[in-house]
């Protein structure tokens, strides 16, 4: 498509301080799950976004001294010049590309552990750390003040020295002990740090002149700062302190990068906040200052993009998410593929990465984290091998990304669905409250699909095993893959109950696919909705809004100490089980059922004897899913027939393999694309490692 006038103000250059950008896209600061532990992998994935057009790629949060040591976490260091190395293979990689690189120093105060340094935690006052660890932190002396004053000061320099370009001062995420030292709730000192709020700013305040003062003359110096920590009186608003602190602060850093706290807050799922949501919270700052602005909002619309600059609320369109499931985004916007832009769907699978201490992965871009590690590129894939033809049974996530990614290779492809429309669980759950972007899973790739003259989509096309052989050999199949996907238990047995759960006769059994093909019958239910949630992931949380929808009574079940407890990682708990709370939703954590029964059902508190009951006319089994794998198995078990109809290889793929989130189904499919006709070597592992060298 041809280049589009309108969103020309998107690709000039903005000054910020001794430095410009080549346009207005800015990758904020954020976690990857690789910093110094994998320094090539988070090199190479910065220079993907480089080479995609982003004019700014800054660094997760950087350790500026062993004291500030947030293990088992993976951030980035400068301790020391030993880290020096390993950073600068980063600026070098996002330099090769006309881009700037910014690094995100941070000493995390009470929240620096310390677990592989084992120093004695500091903070702004005696507090307990920032986590469940039996420690305390103590408060800071005024030598300890200076120390961590010329810390950021030699990290800055050696950030300098490295090449970097935009330095950062930061105080957000109620993270770092620049807000630590703002925030009331934290800050008890008497002294000159301490009490009104000009004091309370003074140890940030000298953290930026100190650094601006060291490298000012060479490196931008940006401001990260949370304006409002959405805790009402008891943290920063920002139509108080927050707007207090901005005018106090406007004109010292080079840039102000502003968001909202803490983390939760700010990566706000497409569940619980729209695209621009922060705007609300951050529009004032551009007033406040005549230094450019960057603020972000998991923009993916140019025309969004564009109305923030035009309205004067952002310079620069700071992007984390978005610049992860896309790393060309800035690039398909100047050339006019805004059809092939991989929109972000907000589902935070990314901040998991981080929270699980793994590197980084995303639903929409199976590619991420893998440039290194595998020679991935998200825009480019190598040729075919071989002139062969694919038929996948199964157009969910796997079977569509399969499909796409070997039609992108040039091997002609059939796919089949039995169902009337594409997309499978990823469509499906796309229906339910708060997950409608999880429909561009299905709509990007059915879109790349839609261009490919060599894959082919058939819909309502159920197979059984003869069918799918016949129908291989009519169109000349070489490998048969089974995409099929799972379907959810109905006899309970997940990660609590290992045997069936006992069940009455006339008791009423549901499932979750019963909520999303029936949905009348949960119409207004007189005797309420159990949902027994044994996944622990969003699902059981979504079906009660669903329920409550419906004008039923719900009541959630969870072993879990609460509610959705692995939505811990994608930062949603918190606003999940608010939610759920809002709706009226009863929710009883740390119970199990011990047997359903018509009207009522036996639970148990975990590890404690005594049962009791609770009525329920329904039940809604939320547990763990089987995979529908019967189509594979009836297949290999045709080993002579397959011979005979020269189809050689059968593979299954994504849920019907090892049913996991969609954004596994994805990388499987992707994956199996990839290494497609690659025979692999039994005596390597099929991936670059990056390991500790020894010498003598």
């Amino acid at each position: 498509m041809a280049h589009d006038a309108r969103y020309d103000v998107l690709f000039e250059g903005v000054k910020i301080g001794p430095v410009t950008t080549k346009n207005r896209f800015y990758q904020v600061p954020h976690c990857n799950g690789m910093g110094h532990r994998y320094p090539r992998a988070i090199a190479a994935s910065r220079a993907v976004k480089a080479e995609g057009g982003w004019s700014v790629i800054s660094t997760e949060e950087c350790e500026i001294h062993p004291s500030s040591d947030v293990s088992p976490y993976i951030e980035a260091r400068l301790w020391d010049e030993g880290d020096m190395e390993r950073l600068a293979l980063s600026v070098d990689a996002i330099h090769q590309h006309d881009a700037l690189a910014a690094v995100e120093l941070a000493h995390n105060g009470h929240h620096s552990l310390n677990r592989y340094s084992r120093l004695p935690t500091m903070g702004v006052s005696d507090m307990m750390v920032g986590s469940y660890d039996p420690q305390q932190a103590y408060a800071m002396s005024k030598k300890d003040i200076a120390d961590v004053r010329q810390m950021h000061v030699d990290a800055a320099i050696r950030a300098r020295d490295i090449g970097f370009d935009i330095i950062y001062c930061y105080a957000g995420h109620d993270l770092t002990l620049g807000q630590h030292f703002i925030s009331r709730r934290h800050n008890k000192r008497t002294d000159e740090y301490g009490g009104s709020l000009e004091n309370r700013v003074r140890f940030f305040r000298e953290i930026i002149d100190a650094t601006k003062s060291a490298v000012g003359d060479r490196c931008a110096i940006a401001v990260r700062f949370a304006v409002d920590e959405l805790l009402g009186e008891d943290g920063i608003v920002s139509s108080d302190e927050g707007k207090d602190i901005v005018h106090m602060l406007a004109e010292l850093p080079d840039l102000w990068d502003v968001n909202v706290a803490d983390w939760a807050n700010d990566s706000l799922t497409a569940r619980f906040g729209e695209e621009g949501s922060q705007e609300k919270y951050t529009a004032f700052v551009k007033g406040a200052t005549t230094k450019p602005v960057v603020g972000v909002g998991r923009f993916t619309s140019p025309d969004a993009m564009v109305s923030q600059i035009r309205r004067g609320i952002l310079d620069l369109i700071g992007a984390a998410r978005p610049s992860i499931a896309d790393p060309f985004l800035p690039n398909k916007i100047e050339q006019g593929q805004l059809d092939d832009i991989r929109e972000c769907i907000g589902c935070n699978i990314c901040v998991s990465s981080d929270m699980l201490v793994q590197p980084l992965r995303c639903t929409q871009n199976p590619t991420t984290a893998e440039e290194y590690r595998r020679g991935w590129h998200p825009e480019k894939i190598s040729s075919k091998h071989a002139d062969e033809h694919i038929f996948i049974v199964g157009a969910g996530p796997a079977g569509l990304e399969a499909a796409m990614s070997l039609g992108r290779r040039g091997y002609d492809v059939t796919i089949s669905e039995a169902l009337s429309q594409a997309g499978g669980r990823a469509l499906i759950e796309s229906s339910l409250p708060g997950l409608s972007t999880w429909k561009r899973v299905v709509d990007y790739r059915l879109g790349q699909i839609e261009k490919l003259p060599n894959v082919n989509l058939y819909l309502e096309s159920t197979l059984d095993a003869d069918q799918a052989i016949e129908f291989s050999q009519e169109l000349g199949v070489e490998h048969i893959v089974t995409a099929t996907g799972s379907s959810w238990r109905s006899d309970g047995i997940g990660r609590t109950h290992f045997t069936a759960i006992k069940v009455a006769d006339d008791a009423e059994i549901h499932t979750p696919e019963d909520v999303w093909s029936n949905s009348a019958q949960f119409e207004n239910v007189k005797g309420g909705v159990v949902i027994y949630d044994d996944d622990l992931y969003y699902l059981g949380s979504v079906l009660a809004e669903r329920l409550v929808e419906l004008g039923t009574k719900v009541t959630v079940i969870t072993p879990a100490p609460q509610v959705a407890q692995w939505t811990e990682n994608t930062l949603e708990q918190q606003h999940i089980e608010r939610r759920l709370f809002s709706l009226g939703v009863e929710i009883l954590p740390s119970h199990t059922i011990r047997e359903i029964k018509q009207q009522s059902l036996t639970l148990n508190r975990n590890n404690q004897d005594g049962e009791f009951s609770l009525e329920a006319e329904k039940v809604i089994l939320v547990t763990s899913r089987n995979p529908e794998n019967q189509l594979y198995h009836q297949l290999a078990t045709q080993e002579a027939r397959l011979r005979q109809a020269n189809i050689p290889k059968v593979t299954r793929i994504g849920d019907c393999l090892a049913p996991s989130t969609i954004a596994s189904a994805v990388y499987e499919g992707h994956r199996f694309a990839q290494e497609y006709e690659i025979k692999p070597d039994p005596h390597r592992i099929p991936f670059k490692r990056e390991v500790i060298q020894i010498n003598d």
